[in-house]
């Protein structure tokens, strides 16, 4: 889908790779906060959380906490039944 919307080669390789570096600071800082807060129980530090409110005001960072909790919760339930990623 990213690549549909524009995201080149480069970008989703450094994604993948995690490296944020490849996009601009406001995105990375929310990559970084996505990578924190997948894990379960994970809790993002004060430095993590700093960073993302750099860039993102109080409302976007609820919606970007609604996205990854979202996407974690689907992920978690399509592996629970094992359910193969679509293409």
């Amino acid at each position: 889908m990213a690549r549909r919307l524009g995201a080149s080669q480069e970008v989703l390789d450094g994604v993948t790779a995690g490296n944020y570096a490849v996009v601009e600071p406001e995105w990375a800082a929310a990559l970084r906060f996505a990578d924190v807060m997948t894990p379960t129980g994970s809790v993002p530090d004060d430095a993590t959380f700093a960073a993302l409110a750099e860039s993102w005001s109080s409302a976007q960072i609820v919606e970007i906490t609604a996205v990854i909790g979202l996407f974690n919760y689907f992920n978690r339930f399509a592996i629970a039944l094992d359910i193969p990623p679509t293409r």
